[in-house]
């Protein structure tokens, strides 16, 4: 399965424009790529999806 941070890389966006662009603080994306913390499976299901949809466009 893709991670948020392998995604977030396909779609060619930094920690801080991904931030933005999903509306979450950059800080719990970090938290999230660095593996501290975890987000509910079906919020990480919607993000891969939606950043890799991003990068098919590119």
């Amino acid at each position: 399965m893709t991670t948020i941070k392998e995604a977030r890389q396909l779609a060619g966006l930094t920690q801080k424009a991904a931030a933005e662009l999903l509306e979450i603080p950059k800080r719990t994306l970090e938290n999230w790529e660095e593996g501290h913390r975890a987000p509910k499976p079906w919020v990480q299901r919607l993000i891969i999806k939606e950043l890799l949809e991003i990068a098919a466009r590119k």
